[in-house]
Formats: C-alpha cells, structure tokens, sequence
C-alpha cells in the first residue's frame, strides 16, 4: 500500500497497515477486473486497484453516469450551505491519471461462468475478478402508492441528483404556513443520521423563508442515529416547528396519495404541502439479479476481503453489503473498497496482503458552524466485522468544539472525494 495516503480529519481512511504477506498467486500482465458502479466504493476500488497494480491490471469501471452527486453533503445543499456543483464530481482523474476504463452504461447481467458482465447496450466484458458496488434501490412498493412516478411530486432524494434539486425547490417555493412530512425508513438504510440531518436542513431554510410552517417526521423505527443530539438541536434551534412520532405512536407510513398531497400513517391521515418519503431499501438490482443477495436483501460477504460469499471471484463494497456492525455510509464504503482492492492486488500480482482496517466517521450539521459526529473502528474477522470502539459527540459541548466538528466534517469531505474520484 501506498505510503502517502492522506489522513481524513481525526481518522485515517486506508485500511491496509500490517505485516502479513500474501504468496503470489499469479502472474497478471493482462489481467482484468471490472468494477460495477461508480460511486464511493467502486470508484475507490477502481482506482486503487489500477493504482497500485502497476499496470498489471486492466482496471474498467462501469457507471451510467459521467458525473456524480455524491448523497453524502446532499443535506447541505439543501440547506443552502453548499452548491450542487460542489458536491459533484466526474471520473477523469481516474482515466486520465490512473488509466482507468470507463463506460457510461449499466450492468444488465453478470455470469459467473464465463467470468463476462453484459451491458445495458449488449456490450460484454470480461473480468478475472469484479467488483459489485450497486448502492441501495428504493423498495417502492413499500408504501402503498409510492412509486416512481410519485417520487416525482414526493421525492425521496436519497439518490443525490434531480430528486435533490426538486426537493430543495419544493422547499423554497412551499405555501407559507403548511406542513412538510419527512418519512423516515426502517433499518437498514444508507446513512442512518441522514433522515434526521435533512430535518435540521429543511428547518433552517423553512426558519428563513417560512418559519410558520411544520415539520412532521414520521418514522418507522423507535430510535434512530445520535437521537438525543439531534432532538437537542430542534428544540435549541428551531423550537415548536418540528415534531418526531416514532412507529410505536403510528410513525410508520403506509400509503401516500399525491392527487390529494396526503400522507397516511395507520389511523391518521396528513394533508401536506410537501413530503419527502424515504422508503424501506435493499441492495443494488444487479445484485439481485446476480445471485449476490441474501434473504435479507443485503449482500454476504467475508470480512476480511469482501469477497462474496456465493463466488470467490466477486467482491462487494459498500452500501449493499451485509457488513455487520459497519453502517451503510461513505466513510465505510471507501474503507471495504480498499481492503477488496487490496486482495484483489494479492490475487492477482502477489502483493502484499495487509490485515484490514475498517473504519467509519459520520458528521451531521445541525445548524451552521454547529455539526456533531459519531463514528468507531472494527475488526474484520471470518465471523463478521465488529465494532471495537466508537466515540459520539455529547450534547453539552460548546460552541467552539462544535465549530472545529463543522470545519473538520468540511475537510473530510474534501479530502474523502480527492480520494475517491482521484
């Protein structure tokens, strides 16, 4: 592994430092790895994987994409503290400085066979070793009467793109007064404090432009991510506009009716002005579609390489796992990219195989120059990965420590994206 790895903030995201080796296993001038899927965790893996290999890998991502909103920052954006340009990136540096393939399409089929992925175009490629880094879909038939075309009028915008800028749009264009519902998901999701992030977003644009109106979170689980830490901020800085039910009291939606712009929990029904529906989600379809998938929806794999745990010759990172402890976030997903990119180097080339080291850090804003983290380290093991210690912001910090969070999460989205897309 590279010594010159930059260190995001309070954690180092490499996860690759030991003294175990691996024996080489085979000679790879030509030897080819695709990786499906161009956000943090595949293109982390791409680009680790050519990097690293010296040229002895033929390293091709494919993405439909040629530009990428990352969902990690979204909030900010609609809060108004950063531009959609901001947080979006492209895949040039990894062509151009690292000679990664691209092709702007999608996987259609993968046969494990033949060791060959056929694109959405009909085009074929084959790989000795793939990378699977398909993200989440959104279970929509979840929710009576959500749909994508539903989406349209109530976005989800747990995709970052078009269902974040209309999102944000509903928000400064919304009727003075009026109610805004947030429908939270049930676990697992991607980004466990993200829902309640997006709520602080949403209240500090709507205490600006429209501080009559309410915000309803109705949600599908009893307990979320940094609870305390964020009913403190909701009710310090932005008292009386937010109320939170939790499934117990009737938080879990069951059907929404954008004719009539209501929102529907087990025996009350809202009448909205704008709603965001987060529903229930499971791995990427190309996973589901490849034979990858659990009965959980999520993807097996073994900790200690992120190989599938159904073919040897596939990898999965990232939010479509099943990784144990480890949530589905950024930070994790760059982290599991770079230990399969590490074994799959020691597949291929014999390079040297490091313990892996797993990670994960997670900033929230909840006002400006006020952001709160939470985050741990684990332990890989052929049983799973484990949390090994974590740390949490506390509610009685003060205003100072809470600026050096707000600009250390600033600094590791920066350095995070310069890692991931190059």
């Amino acid at each position: 592994m590279s010594t010159t790895r930059r260190e995001f903030s309070k954690g180092i995201a490499a996860t690759g430092l030991g003294v175990l080796a691996a024996p080489s296993i085979l000679c790879a001038a030509d030897a080819r790895v695709v990786v499906i899927g161009g956000g943090a965790a595949g293109a982390t893996a791409a680009k680790y994987i050519a990097r690293d290999s010296d040229g002895a890998v033929q390293v091709t991502l494919v993405e439909p994409k040629t530009r990428y909103v990352t969902c990690f920052y979204s909030n900010l954006y609609l809060a108004g503290y950063r531009t959609l340009e901001s947080i979006t990136h492209d895949y040039d540096r990894l062509r151009d400085s690292y000679g990664v393939t691209l092709m702007n399409d999608s996987a259609k089929e993968i046969d494990p066979t033949a060791r060959r992925v056929t694109l959405e175009s009909g085009e074929t490629i084959g790989y000795d070793k793939l990378v699977v880094a398909p993200g989440v879909d959104l279970k929509f038939d979840a929710i009576e009467g959500y749909d994508e075309a539903a989406a349209e009028i109530m976005p989800h915008a747990w995709k970052a793109g078009p269902q974040t800028e209309l999102l944000r749009r509903q928000v400064e264009n919304t009727e003075r007064g009026g109610l805004f519902v947030l429908a939270a998901p049930p676990n697992p999701y991607r980004c466990p404090p993200g829902p309640y992030e997006r709520v602080c977003s949403i209240a500090h644009q709507l205490k600006q432009r429209n501080p009559s109106a309410k915000i309803l979170v109705l949600d599908a689980k009893d307990k979320f991510s940094k609870q305390e830490l964020f009913q403190d901020a909701w009710d310090r800085y932005y008292s009386g506009m937010i109320e939170w039910v939790p499934a117990e009291f009737g938080g879990v939606v069951t059907r929404v009716d954008t004719a009539a712009m209501t929102v529907t929990t087990g025996d009350e029904t809202h009448r909205v002005a704008f709603a965001n529906i987060i529903p229930a989600q499971t791995a990427g379809a190309i996973a589901h579609r490849s034979g990858l998938v659990g009965s959980n929806g999520w993807c097996p794999i073994v900790s200690t390489t992120m190989q599938s745990r159904f073919d040897e010759n596939i990898y999965v990172v990232g939010d479509a796992t099943e990784a144990g402890d480890m949530p589905k976030s950024a930070y994790s997903a760059n982290s599991q990219a770079k230990v399969a990119a590490m074994a799959i180097r020691a597949e291929l080339t014999g390079s040297r195989l490091f313990p892996p080291r797993l990670r994960n850090t997670c900033w929230s804003t909840l006002a400006p120059h006020d952001a709160v983290k939470v985050g741990a380290h684990y332990e890989a093991t052929e049983d799973g990965i484990t949390t090994v210690g974590s740390f949490i912001s506390t509610s009685d910090e003060d205003d100072n420590s809470r600026a050096r969070s707000s600009t250390e999460s600033d600094a590791w989205y920066d350095g995070i994206t310069a890692d991931i897309f190059g």
